[in-house]
């Protein structure tokens, strides 16, 4: 007999070897209908797979994540399906699930086109209608490269090749198509309805650029229908607020081509640079952090101390002078230790918290640079904290509630904490990782944070907490974090007079709120669709005249307003030319001021002004200096 154990805890039990399609039968006729896999234990496997021995089970549906999984890996398959059947000499090559969806990369003769996607749409449309089962076979190596070798499909031949010649492969088939994969994939292609083509672009075979260019096909495929259109709207939004964009028409910023990954600032968007690091320098000073700045260039030998040459070599920018070698900082952590270094340290100074605004270098590839999203050089907000094993607790809850204001400060609301555990290549004893995650998981319970364990996504030195913000979209932004490091002090020989008067080595916390300031501010800008909240906004007054009679009242007003707030003055646009108010109304409205004033001869007669707040609301006619407590009010509510 076979027993199988179900979530709940109630047992079956089967006179002899049972597949899961027939448990979930056996169950119910609905539960049959909607099983797309089942879930034996850890592993997922096909609703065909042969359960020999008593097993846990789950039956996988469109209701849990690994059912998302496969319903886009199968919906892969359809794609190739679709192509083979539409474009016969194309050969099929890899189709993984992504985030959000699937690809499949194919050699072709020409590129696909806009009318090819939309033809493969169609067709696999109409190949999920046929509703073909998916039959699963498996044959030894040598035996699936002659299969493929003699269907044509020469890329596939290929990885098979690259398997051990021991190992048997598995394929699927489902209709005329037949494709190497480990699976699970739905029982029938009638399982997979909601499913949109998004796009083609280039990819080398394998990745590497010495090989072959094949086209990628992108797709995106959900479990019901609302979930795909909720998911192409966010699409659509996602696209009005891309900050590449945005950054173009509101004169933010740019990327040159003489200097890939780098950001080109005009004077706005360093405006609001400015204004997201003097935010954040205020944050440091009012928490105890002293700010440092240290050097961007540093001997080899000081990475290879740390272990950062032996882990990012390959991403590390590096010079040489008079025969040493150097890297360009890729991040700030040595340095930090190094100023803690000079001078005798006691256990009266600790906690001692540094701060810097840290350029930083990375090398990365071309092809995984965005906008001022994923960069070669960027500054972060970054912070380190050497303190005692006793104080980590009390350190790392007090940072979490520091990075929660400043993040309700930016108008984000939404945090998704994570604990990133050990990995399995990493430094430092069982023990000492044990301590650090401990304190971390203690610090989160205090603080009343609800979290998730990120197993093995720990950093080569030290467990973390990853922050993560949801955007105004839905869309999840990784950006603070802490991690808790008992190895680099040592490494680096950074000691403290303990209270005993002996030497100790002190811990040392890595944070950051925002991360990598770009990135921040292109998130920024996606939230807030490029209309930022008065104290961000580049310019948060547009002042105009209706004719030049009211000219040198704008001026006045100019003046007056500029002197609301001597230690930060306020940031205008006075414009004066001679253009038609709704011409100059609507450019300004275009850059998504938050107000906008007209003066005509009413106006400056009864000394107010006309308001226009964003997304043309009109507030009336109001007194200068109503208007100016309206506005200083916003900026030190950040509203």
């Amino acid at each position: 007999m076979i027993h199988i154990t179900l979530p709940d805890g109630s047992q079956r039990e089967y006179p002899g070897p049972v597949t899961v399609g027939e448990v979930a039968a056996s169950i119910g006729s609905g539960l049959a209908k909607a099983a797309l896999a089942g879930k034996v234990g850890d592993k997922v496997v096909d609703t065909s797979y042969l359960i020999s021995q008593d097993s846990p089970l789950s039956i996988v549906t469109a209701k849990d994540a690994e059912g998302l999984d496969v319903i886009r890996h199968s919906t892969a398959h359809l794609l190739a399906y679709a192509v083979k059947e539409l474009f016969p000499d194309a050969q099929v090559t890899i189709g993984p699930v992504i985030e959000n969806g699937f690809f499949y990369d194919f050699a072709y003769k020409r590129p696909f086109t806009p009318e090819d996607l939309e033809a493969i749409e169609k067709r696999m449309t109409a190949l999920a209608a046929r509703d073909e089962p998916v039959v699963r076979r498996v044959l030894p190596r040598d035996e699936a490269v002659a299969y493929f070798k003699g269907i044509g499909e020469h890329y596939k031949a290929e990885i098979i090749a690259s398997i051990p010649s021991s190992e048997d492969v598995s394929l699927y088939r489902e209709g005329t198509f037949e494709d190497l994969c480990r699976g699970p994939h739905v029982p029938s292609t009638g399982k997979l309805k909601h499913f949109k083509l998004m796009k083609v672009a280039g990819a080398y075979w394998r990745g590497d650029h010495r090989n072959e260019m094949l086209q990628r096909i992108y797709g995106t495929a959900w479990a019901t229908k609302d979930e795909l259109a909720q998911y192409l709207t966010m699409l659509e939004e996602a696209e009005k607020r891309d900050h590449r964009k945005l950054g173009r028409e509101l004169d933010l910023f740019h990327i040159d081509e003489h200097s890939p990954g780098t950001v080109f600032w005009h004077p706005k968007g360093w405006t609001l640079w400015q204004e997201v690091e003097q935010y954040m320098r205020r944050i440091y000073q009012d928490n105890g952090y002293q700010e440092v700045k240290g050097p961007q260039i540093l001997d080899k030998t000081l990475w290879e101390k740390t272990g950062h040459w032996d882990k990012y070599r390959e991403n590390m920018f590096t010079t040489e002078s008079e025969k040493r070698e150097y890297a360009l900082k890729p991040m700030n952590c040595p340095g930090h230790i190094l100023i803690f270094k000079q001078g005798i340290k006691s256990y009266r100074d600790l906690p001692l918290r540094y701060g810097e605004f840290g350029q930083c270098h990375r090398n990365e590839p071309t092809g995984g640079l965005h906008g001022i999203m994923r960069v070669r050089a960027f500054t972060q907000d970054d912070g380190h904290i050497f303190c005692t094993e006793d104080q980590i607790l009390a350190e790392c809850t007090a940072y979490t509630a520091l990075l929660q204001k400043v993040y309700q400060d930016f108008g984000f609301e939404n945090i998704i904490y994570k604990v990133a555990t050990r990995p399995d290549a990493r430094i430092g004893s069982d023990e000492s990782w044990d301590k650090a995650e401990a304190a971390l998981i203690t610090s989160l319970d205090a603080s009343g944070c609800a979290y998730e364990i990120s197993p093995g996504e720990g950093a080569f030195y030290g467990p973390k907490i990853e922050y993560t913000l949801k955007d105004a979209i839905g869309r999840q932004w990784q950006c603070g974090t802490i991690q808790v490091d008992f190895s680099m002090p040592e490494r680096l020989d950074a000691e403290y007079v303990g209270e005993d008067g002996n030497r100790h080595r002190p811990v040392m916390l890595h944070r950051a709120i925002v991360g990598s300031l770009e990135r921040f501010i292109g998130i920024l800008i996606e939230q807030h669709a490029g209309a930022m909240p008065v104290w961000l906004a580049p310019v948060q007054v547009g002042i105009l005249n209706i004719t030049d009679a009211q000219g040198d009242y704008c001026r006045e007003i100019a003046e007056k307003i500029q002197q609301a707030v001597p230690q930060h003055p306020l940031r205008i646009a006075l414009d004066l030319r001679n253009e038609k108010i709704t011409y100059k109304i609507r450019e300004h409205s275009l850059q998504k001021l938050p107000f906008i004033l007209v003066a005509g001869e009413k106006e400056r007669a009864a000394g107010a002004v006309a308001v226009r707040a964003r997304g043309n609301k009109d507030l009336g006619v109001m007194p200068v200096d109503d208007f100016i407590r309206l506005l200083t009010s916003a900026v030190a509510e950040r509203t």
